[in-house]
């Protein structure tokens, strides 16, 4: 049986009282009508009880039930928020102290943050261009020997990006492209030098580069096709049409088949000219053997396009299973892909061979958290003093609320200052910003060829965005001190709120705010330390005055006749790289148990190169010259590789005659044994090193030793050599110690930004101490006139005032210190396999820098105090 439905009101009548009744009389009303509504229903029936209700309803519609439209709410709202910004505003000028130190405070580290975030938005701006950015992954390489960590490369093999290609499902694009095509253009009989990448037509399917001429299909179809960008199309051709002609290097000519636009700054990849992959598919393989080889990942890059629901996991699982398929039969070696979005590529500078200019992510991680830790510094500086002034303040709010303001009025007041005060420092740090932006790109190359930190409608709107957020966080603590004062007690001191037993919240954050100074400055100066001591380390060689020359491509023995008719040149050698600076060269080599491989790093050098370098050989002989067609049969080693191949590693001696076998077959005997050396950067442990012998005449590197007196004018006559065997090529040239300090430069990067911001949260933090002695000593006034009365010294009074705010910088340091010593010893010195000892010369200069400064600031403070003449003081008071 159906049940029976309770009699009810007329729905359309309760909405319409739930509509317009107000809110603190709508239960009652509800209730007292409901109530009549049953009484009715049961004496009078349905029909008449629902009339009497509708009646009733209409008839309760009157000025005082009637609540108040939405629109006039919020027109008194905007009159409020009209009210609260004039009186902050008297606020902010009538206190013209406290002003200028929080707006100064804030300035200084809000220009930081819009640094910050322009980087940031740069960073995540890269290739933001392509219409397919958010499905495009590159394939990255982990290889990986038993017991190593793995060599992450931002290349893979050619045969992995064909498997890719044939095997798996689920991508809807692979494109490959090569890094290292370049040279000599000949057009007209002019050389123009040329760089770019090998790619295949899928390029253009990929990637959303404009083509203005040709077709995106076919420009890198054919073999020996050209692509260039406008700027090199006018290089070449100047205004002439570029499509169809010819450009030759060396002896190959290539059809110039698209012209696309000039890559934008924000790409992630550099090139003038892209050529056919199918061009380098024909040349290769004659050249290099293991070209198609799953172990050769050193030069290819491959990118995949998934579907528009396609799953990245999925891919990952299948191209495990490939590795899995292409590792058998390898060993202990193991060659891993991996999927990379694309916009993860700007900030992982840590991959081998990267396409282009990168920058380390927890870099940039590590730049927010100390700007955000600077800016909150600056925060804290405006809760401490709008605390410290709380006796001024405490009236105004105490009237306020007699008058009949609620805590959400007091609260929204305090907000609105606190918000206008950082919109003003705004104004300020947009002026700092930018002369920051041109400081900053100056640190160094990579970052000027990086990022473009270019103003744009977003970006300002970022910066206002920052600006209200410090403004928020700013006032939250005050606005919820202020609001919880009691109008009765508004005379009592401030300083009472707590955030421990007995401990003050402006102490604890004075603490906070100097223990973060002190961390600040103290990584400086340690880092600083550090950075000074990877450029001086022993290399195990030496560095001095020798000028490496970049051959590009000339022949070395034209440059070493030239250089050799020098004074100022006192030797002469030729390398393939130069060592020391990051660049790494390497085989796998055998010794007498042909399934034990080892990598060792290798550089071609002649019979010059060891004694110009100081490199000291233990046992045997160094290499004699030879001609250029000669068959290669020596080798020199390292006291490393001898023990890596437990080739008698206690008596070198024994070692000469030994047979090493390269990768070619090549059986080379040891003639020399010499003292190992840091070959690669400081990062990493001493790894075995091989010399080979070369005599080729295009080397790479010409490497001279000078004695001069007068650096320029030698440099000019080597210049003027360089000019008489090439008038093509600008004249490259470094000394060896320039390039180990390049090679360092992201640490002197570091290092630099870091002091900078370690001087802004010193120079906040003692303007926040400024402010705090400066509230507490002008309501101490009549104590200390009192007390100079009685007879108290100005020293005894400076200490009585400063007392307290030395014992709070005390424990900040008590801190800091050891926070920063476990910081080097455990997370940063760990990632070095060489670096100097720690010592506390860095700690104690940081921290007499530090306490220095603000002592002066608390001395200057109240020593003007104690000097104050008591009579006039007890006088006004």
């Amino acid at each position: 049986m159906k049940e029976k439905k309770n009699p009810h009101p007329p729905r359309w009548a309760e909405h319409l009282l739930t509509w317009y009744c107000r809110r603190e009389l709508l239960e009652d009303l509800q209730g007292d009508l409901n109530e009549y509504f049953q009484r009715n229903l049961e004496t009078k029936g349905l029909l008449r009880a629902r009339l009497i209700y509708v009646i009733d309803v209409l008839k309760f519609f009157r000025p005082y039930t009637v609540r108040k439209p939405e629109f006039l709410n919020l027109l008194i709202h905007w009159l409020m928020i009209g009210s609260y910004i004039k009186t902050s505003g008297r606020s902010i000028v009538r206190n013209k102290l406290f002003s200028a130190i929080n707006i100064a405070g804030l300035a200084v580290s809000m220009s930081v943050g819009l640094l910050t975030l322009s980087i940031v938005k740069d960073l995540f701006s890269y290739d933001s261009f392509h219409e397919k950015k958010y499905r495009i992954y590159r394939v990255i390489t982990a290889d990986q020997r038993k017991g190593g960590s793995p060599f992450r490369l931002a290349t893979s093999s050619v045969r992995a990006g064909d498997k890719i290609r044939e095997a798996i499902t689920g991508i809807e694009r692979v494109t490959q492209m090569r890094r290292g095509f370049g040279g000599d253009a000949i057009i007209d009989n002019q050389t123009i030098p040329l760089s770019g990448l090998w790619a295949d037509e899928s390029f253009f399917d990929v990637f959303t580069f404009p083509l203005l001429r040709g077709s995106r299909a076919t420009a890198l179809k054919d073999p020996y096709s050209i692509v260039l960008t406008e700027t090199t199309s006018r290089k070449l051709f100047g205004l002439a049409e570029p499509l169809g002609r010819t450009v030759k290097f060396d002896t190959t000519t290539y059809v110039v088949t698209g012209l696309m636009k000039d890559l934008p700054k924000l790409s992630h990849m550099k090139f003038e000219a892209l050529v056919s992959f199918s061009t380098v598919v024909l040349q290769k393989p004659d050249l290099d053997g293991d070209f198609f080889d799953w172990r050769n990942i050193f030069s290819n890059y491959t990118y995949v396009v998934l579907p528009e629901n396609g799953d990245a996991k999925t891919v990952q699982a299948a191209l495990d299973k490939l590795c899995a398929a292409e590792n058998a039969g390898m060993g202990d070696r193991q060659i891993m892909l991996k999927l990379q979005p694309l916009q993860q590529i700007p900030m992982d500078a840590k991959l081998a061979n990267p396409i282009g200019p990168g920058i380390n992510q927890i870099a940039v991680w590590i730049l927010a958290g100390l700007t955000l830790v600077v800016i909150l510094s600056a925060c804290v500086n405006y809760t401490n003093l709008s605390i410290a002034r709380a006796l001024r303040r405490s009236r105004e709010v105490g009237i306020r609320k007699i008058m009949g303001a609620f805590r959400g009025h007091v609260r929204t007041q305090f907000m609105v200052e606190s918000v206008i005060i950082a919109l003003l420092s705004l104004l300020f740090s947009f002026l700092f910003f930018l002369f920051l932006r041109t400081q900053f790109l100056s640190f160094s190359p990579i970052l000027a060829g990086l990022l473009t930190l270019e103003l744009s409608p977003s970006l300002v709107a970022w910066f206002v965005c920052l600006a209200v957020a410090v403004g928020i966080v700013a006032g939250f603590l005050p606005a919820l001190f202020f609001s919880r004062i009691n109008a009765i007690r508004v005379l009592k001191d401030a300083s009472s709120v707590k955030v421990f037993h007995k401990v003050s919240l402006r102490k604890a954050l004075v603490v906070v705010q100097y223990t973060f100074s002190l961390v600040f400055i103290t990584t400086t100066i340690i880092g600083y330390q550090q950075y000074r001591g990877l450029l001086t380390f022993d290399l195990g060689f030496a560095t001095g005055n020798v000028l490496n020359i970049h051959m590009q491509g000339n022949k070395s023995d034209l440059l070493i006749k030239e250089l050799s008719e020098l004074p100022a040149v006192t030797a002469l050698s030729t390398s393939r790289i130069i060592t020391s600076t990051g660049n790494i060269y390497g085989m796998h080599a055998k010794y007498k148990d042909l399934n034990d491989s080892a990598s060792i790093l290798l550089n071609y050098v002649d019979e010059h190169y060891l004694p110009l370098h100081g490199h000291k050989l233990i046992a045997g002989k160094n290499f004699s010259a030879r001609p250029a067609h000669a068959e290669e049969s020596e080798v020199i080693v390292s006291m490393q590789l001898l023990n890596r191949f437990n080739i008698s590693p206690h008596d070198p001696a024994k070692a000469l005659g030994e047979q090493i076998l390269t990768p070619e077959g090549k059986k080379l005997t040891i003639i020399g044994v010499m003292k190992d050396f840091h070959y690669g950067t400081l990062e990493d442990k001493i790894s075995p090193v091989a010399f080979r012998y070369t005599a080729e005449e295009t080397h790479g590197f010409v490497n001279a030793k000078i004695a001069s007196t007068d650096l320029p004018s030698t440099m000019a006559a080597i210049e003027a050599a360089w000019q008489k065997i090439d008038r093509v090529h600008p004249f490259k040239a470094e000394f060896y110690d320039d390039q180990i300090e390049q090679t360092y430069n992201q640490f002197s990067v570091m290092v630099k930004v870091i002091g900078f911001l370690a001087f802004l949260a010193v120079c906040v933090s003692s303007l926040g101490l400024l402010g705090m002695v400066v509230f507490p000593t002008e309501t101490r006034l009549k104590e200390i006139g009192i007390r100079k009365v009685l007879g108290a010294g100005e020293g005894s009074l400076v200490l009585l005032l400063s007392r307290g705010f030395l014992v709070l910088l005390v424990v900040a340091m008590l801190i800091a210190l050891p926070a920063t010593w476990m910081l080097f010893d455990k997370v940063v010195l760990p990632k070095f396999a060489y670096h100097q000892p720690l010592n506390m010369s860095g700690l104690i200069a940081g921290s007499l820098i530090v306490m220095g400064i603000a002592c002066v600031m608390i001395g200057w403070q109240t020593l003007k105090t104690a000097r104050t003449n008591p009579a006039k003081v007890l006088k006004n008071e």
